[in-house]
């Protein structure tokens, strides 16, 4: 090389011997020095001379500027803030005053604390976040900062455990160490910000580096390339190369790459145009040039080589990496590097072509600043020395643009080539993306559907989605069964796409006291893939049977939806918290009386006799019951035998109620018009009784009766009458239609009571409210089939109980005795 380098020294600060933690920032026309004591100096490299210096409450160690002219120093107790358009005025008035006085001194007090990052030892400013990296006992602390005007607001900390590196054995181990690196990666499509805020080129800041587009992606991800998001690289004394992405929703500290030696310096080309290559320094010498592949296969190359060492400080400018080893001034040209990278055999070749530094021959150097450009064309590098001299290094001319010629037409293929791969990658990248993306919108999108329906049910009025049901006897295996057939019906504008679930709880009003005491409830589950608007679902379940029945019934529906179903195979492992989750929506409750269980022959066939349950014709079974002609013998044969008692009870209804509210005046008149009599009120308020009363649930197949007088069969096997009479109530005659109930089961008795009560009450709420001049007495229906539902757990305990005959009939008796003197009459 020809030309020799032109060293100036322009000041020699107080101290001798630099330390580890000495740092340069340079913005002309000043100079910020950090040797790692208590004091900053400013200096002014047109003047030649120390215009300020900054006396903060502990050892600084390290120092980085805004733009907005504050200056930042991290300190052992924490970030101190100085605002440098302040301090330069003030030093420039000092100096206009006296231009042979000596420096401003400026105290940095506890009030300029802005953040509280005790024992952080490096700094980054990424746009607005303040960037603090330190060591907490056996962990390294990344946290970010919100800058703001006086006080800097902590957004996240980032915890990785340290690693305890060995870096010599023997007496002569070092023990003195390095800071950590901090810089902030760029993709060379994001726009960079500028150094200051009236720039017009497109400058970097202090520790910013932009990396081509091809080398950001395969380094980061593409998601942080597409994001534009900048990336915090760290260089850890213990040889990690750890980064973090500022925009991604995830973050999180990765390890990139390790040296296995202290790292001194990380950087890449700080030029406008974006770098091909990011380089790493230890202090033992190793090199690691990591580029992509020249080939385009899509991959990294870590180029690594070996320089003399030990290395004290290092600068990258453009395609040359400048560095101390204490005894001299090397410079080596990076381009021989990457311009041979790709296999190894040229790996080999690179890694060789990077052991042969050029000797500048300066010696001492412990810190350097970014280099500047001469107008002739030379590079100028400002340094400060073991020393404490600051001084600047002339290059020849000859060495200002190593590598200019690196790029031969032969290699223009290959950068061609390079591209399209990437641009192929990307693209396939993006087509993955893609399809991520459409999943999630069906995701949400069915998710938004399931909130839809949620709200839907959740207000007031006519669920758009509801369930009813049908009752049916059947018989399987020599066994007769109630069935109930639960209809779900979807009359939203929505679809109950997959991961929903029809849950029904089937539950019984009371039990015998040999259950426990408690009310057992079962469950059934019936996952369906699909229900579109408009659609319904018919599910069957067993609720009953014949001979031992517990009436009447509770059935809970609701729809469940699993949360697991939004996620594939892959993705729920992922989401392990969402297997078991599940949204449930309730829906209407159904009830199922002893008039669903009761069975009329003549009507349906019913089940073969069984013992202790009625005959199949159950109409001469009754008629032999209640025979008062005929006598009986004690055992049940013969004449002479004493008759069943029998038990009965009623319930009163004025005709003009059910007129209006059973809407037969429309009927009648259509009759009359065809010339037939209009319908008997007495057998339409029997067949609305039996077909279910409008409470969600209905017999199967009902038919009208079409008389007056019904003989059925209930499930627990006794023969029951069921009769509608007219009779006049009063002083002044109140036409009323009066319900009996007789039976010689006390049971069956007032479980049909209880069951006439309960649809004689929807009755009343669906009545209009002109029904009747004479207010409906509803309150007085209420505490009717509360005493009814009393008096049902009360023969359900006295035949569950282990008592005597006489003490059953006792109880049995006073129930009913209360039924026979407490008719009730709705008007």
């Amino acid at each position: 090389m020809e030309g020799r380098c032109v060293v100036d020294t322009w000041t020699q600060f107080g101290f001798s011997g630099a330390r580890t933690a000495a740092k340069l920032l340079r913005r002309e026309p000043h100079v910020f020095i950090c040797d790692g004591s208590h004091q900053v100096y400013v200096f002014n490299t047109k003047e030649r001379k120390l215009t300020a210096l900054l006396h903060l409450p502990a050892a600084a160690t390290d120092l980085v500027e805004s733009l907005q002219l504050l200056l930042y120093v991290a300190c052992a107790t924490g970030v101190y803030c100085v605002n440098l358009q302040r301090l330069l005025d003030r030093t420039e008035r000092s100096s206009a005053v006296d231009s042979s006085s000596g420096p401003a001194e400026l105290k940095i007090s506890a009030e300029s604390r802005v953040a509280e990052a005790a024992g952080a030892s490096s700094l980054l400013l990424a746009g607005s976040v303040l960037v603090t990296l330190g060591q907490s006992d056996s962990s390294w602390l990344l946290t970010l900062h919100q800058t703001q005007s006086s006080r800097c607001e902590r957004l996240r900390s980032f915890v990785l455990p340290a690693v305890q590196l060995d870096m010599e054995s023997g007496p002569t181990k070092r023990r003195r160490r390095r800071k950590p690196v901090l810089i902030c990666l760029h993709c060379g499509d994001a726009t960079p910000p500028s150094s200051s805020p009236d720039s017009s080129e497109a400058t970097l800041p202090h520790g910013h580096f932009r990396l081509q587009p091809v080398l950001f992606k395969l380094l980061f991800g593409v998601e942080a390339a597409l994001a534009n998001s900048p990336v915090i690289l760290c260089g850890l004394p213990d040889g990690r190369l750890v980064f973090l992405p500022l925009r991604l929703p995830a973050w999180r500290l990765s390890v990139l790459h390790s040296l296995e030696q202290p790292v001194v310096e990380v950087a890449a080309s700080p030029t406008a145009e974006p770098a091909r290559c990011l380089v790493a320094l230890g202090e033992r010498g190793r090199l690691v040039l990591i580029t992509a592949e020249e080939g385009g296969g899509g991959q990294l190359s870590f180029t690594e080589a070996c320089v003399p060492a030990p290395v004290s400080c290092g600068r990258v400018d453009r395609h040359c990496l400048y560095y101390s080893t204490g005894a001299d001034l090397l410079a080596l040209d990076l381009s021989k590097g990457w311009s041979r990278g790709g296999g190894r055999g040229r790996d080999e070749e690179a890694a060789a072509a990077l052991r042969s530094p050029t000797s500048l021959n300066v010696c001492r150097v412990a810190a350097l600043a970014e280099a500047s450009r001469c107008t002739a064309g030379g590079v100028e590098l400002l340094g400060l020395s073991a020393g404490g001299r600051l001084q600047t290094i002339s290059l020849p001319v000859q060495w200002a643009e190593p590598g200019s010629n690196m790029l031969a037409s032969t290699q223009a293929g290959h950068r061609l080539g390079d591209l399209l791969s990437a641009i192929g990658d990307v693209c396939g990248r993006a087509s993955s993306l893609e399809t991520v993306i459409k999943s999630k919108n069906q995701i949400l999108k069915h998710l938004n559907q399931v909130m839809n329906v949620s709200v839907l049910q959740a207000g007031g009025g006519q669920k758009p989605v509801r369930c009813h049901g049908r009752t049916s006897w059947s018989r399987l295996l020599q066994e007769h069964r109630l069935t109930l057939t639960c209809v779900l019906e979807n009359c939203s504008p929505f679809v109950l796409d997959g991961g929903w679930t029809l849950s029904l709880a089937v539950l019984p009003l009371s039990l015998p006291a040999s259950a426990g005491g408690q009310s057992p409830s079962q469950s059934f589950s019936f996952p369906f893939h699909r229900l579109s608007s408009g659609e319904s679902l018919e599910v069957s379940l067993p609720v009953a049977e014949a001979g031992n029945a517990s009436f009447p019934l509770t059935v809970y529906c609701s729809l469940v939806f699993s949360l697991s179903s939004l996620l594939r195979d892959e993705e729920a492992g992922i989401a392990a918290g969402l297997r078991s989750g599940s949204l449930s929506v309730p829906l209407n409750t159904l009830t199922v009386d002893w008039l669903h269980g009761l069975q009329l022959p003549g009507l349906r066939a019913v089940h073969a006799a069984a013992p202790g349950q009625c005959s199949t014709d159950a109409t001469s079974h009754f008629l032999n019951l209640f025979d008062i002609g005929r006598s009986r013998r004690p055992d049940g044969g013969g004449e002479g035998a004493s008759k069943p008692e029998t038990y009965s009870a009623c319930v009163r209804v004025s005709s003009a109620l059910l007129n209006q509210t059973l809407m037969l005046s429309s009927s009648r008149s259509d009759a009359t018009e065809q010339g037939t009599a209009p319908r008997d009120l007495r057998v339409s308020l029997l067949d609305w009784l039996l077909s279910g009363g409008g409470g969600g649930v209905k017999r199967e197949h009902q038919e009208d009766t079409g008389s007056a007088v019904v003989h059925g069969c209930c499930p627990n096997g006794a023969a029951v009458r069921l009769s509608a009479a007219e009779v006049d109530v009063g002083a002044e005659p109140l036409p009323t239609i009066q319900v009996g109930v007789e039976s010689s089961s006390l049971a069956a008795v007032c479980g049909l009571h209880h069951a006439v009560l309960r649809r004689i009450q929807i009755l009343l709420q669906n009545a209009p409210g002109k029904t009747s001049s004479t207010p409906i007495q509803s309150s007085g229906l209420r505490r009717a089939l509360q005493r009814a539902e009393m008096h049902q757990t009360r023969i359900s305990a006295a035949l569950g109980a282990a008592a005597s005959a006489g003490q059953m009939n006792q109880r049995l008796l006073a129930v009913y005795r209360e039924l026979r003197e407490s008719p009730l009459l709705v008007v």
